[in-house]
């Protein structure tokens, strides 16, 4: 078997092959709302696995994207994609030689991040992903989606004023991807989206050019701050596909435009962090349902001292970490120290605090997983009683690390 890369004129044999892969043919523009998701693929970035027959067997791509760390930094990463092998050749070692192949190659750009989404959860751990954000979604029914009166304003105060501006997704694609920048420069766990995705309506509304409603939040200045993409569908369901707001006030108006709307039943906000405060906010907490709440963006780390130097740090302090990485074959201890929120990390012979894989360190990483739940879980191990505790702190963020996009 050989692994090669893809080049401009065998892209559609990925694609079929990809396809193939999970039992699917290719849509046609008219079908996908006039975006194909795959067009955003770049054929040097993708491989393809072939027998010594010449018969593709296999798919493994990535995405060049931005991830907004801890602190806001933004680090380049690979978002891997298009993994797939033929049913006739599963269990033969072709996905665990793509991977490898891959990790590689990502290695040889200089790269110390990897990031995907994971379609089973049981696959990517094995090749050293962690599960590092995760997305809810939360459903009210109209009538029971009254605001309670919020207690920490000051009494006469008014709400913040702002407006909302309904759209045509066809008539705001460049505001949409400007507000969207904006928004994931400062949410750690946050991808960009290039202009490309947006341009070839590459991924799901509202990057694509389906049909969609889009609320437009301005500021109180006429700033564009935030939106909601929305569709109604029958029986009265309105499903807000992703809001962005660059602020809580923003994004409060958002959801009370949502639960404002005439004619509906009921409103789904799909795509929620962890610890959205929808519930607290509504008079009945139960009114809230909160269903698919799951693991959204995995994260793997391919140079350990580099990834944990390139993010800020809630706090100062040291920790030695054995990190073990059997997919590569590969075991260091490093020593992390953290002073003023920035971090020093190298290899020591230090006694280690931690012990853990690769795949929970990047559980870990962007602080949406406490390092002592990964030690009550059995991953991870702690060599004396204060060391989940000082991860913990080091680890924690600011915000709470949220990834909406798809690819």
């Amino acid at each position: 078997m050989e692994i090669r890369p893809v080049t401009d004129q065998d892209l559609d044999v990925f694609v079929d092959t990809l396809h193939t892969a999970f039992g699917r043919f290719p849509e046609t523009p008219a079908e996908s709302g006039g975006g194909l998701w795959w067009s955003a693929l770049e054929p040097d970035r993708c491989l393809l696995a072939v027998t010594a027959d010449g018969r593709p067997v296999g798919t493994a791509g990535a995405y060049p994207f931005e991830l907004t760390l801890p602190g806001g930094a933004l680090a380049p990463v690979s978002g891997v994609t298009a993994v797939g092998v033929l049913p006739s050749h599963r269990r033969r070692g072709v996905l665990s030689a793509m991977m490898r192949h891959q990790l590689g190659e990502l290695r040889a750009r200089g790269e110390f991040l990897s990031v995907l989404l994971a379609s089973e959860a049981l696959i990517y751990r094995r090749f050293g992903y962690g599960p590092a954000t995760y997305t809810a979604r939360i459903t009210v029914p109209r009538q029971d989606g009254a605001f309670a009166a919020p207690r920490a304003r000051g009494a006469g105060d008014a709400p913040a004023a702002g407006s909302v501006e309904v759209l045509r997704r066809s008539e705001c694609g460049e505001l949409l991807e400007e507000i969207y920048d904006r928004y994931r420069r400062a949410q750690p766990g946050a991808l960009s989206r290039p202009h490309r995705w947006w341009s070839l309506g590459a991924g799901q509304p509202p990057v694509s050019s389906t049909p969609r409603h889009v609320a437009v939040h301005r500021d109180t200045d006429g700033v564009p701050d935030g939106y909601a993409s929305y569709s109604l569908g029958d029986g009265g369901t309105l499903t807000v596909d992703e809001t962005i707001a660059t602020d809580d006030a923003a994004g409060t108006a958002l959801t009370r435009f949502a639960l404002d709307h005439d004619l509906v039943t009921r409103v789904v906000f799909k795509h929620l962090p962890t610890g959205h405060p929808l519930r607290w906010q509504l008079t009945d907490f139960r009114a809230a349902e909160v269903g698919n709440d799951t693991d959204w963006l995995w994260v793997r780390l391919l140079d350990v001292p580099r990834a944990l130097t390139a993010r800020d740090w809630a706090t100062d302090g040291e920790l030695v970490l054995d990190v073990d990485d059997p997919f590569l074959g590969e075991h260091g201890r490093y020593l992390l120290t953290v002073r003023d929120g920035k971090a020093d990390c190298g290899p020591t012979d230090r006694e280690p605090d931690l012990s853990l894989d690769v795949s929970d360190l990047g559980s870990v990483y962007l602080g949406g997983t406490a390092p002592s739940t990964l030690v009550r879980a059995g991953h991870v191990r702690a060599h004396h009683p204060g060391a989940a505790a000082v991860a913990d702190a080091l680890f924690r963020a600011e915000r709470t690390p949220h990834c909406l996009h798809w690819f």
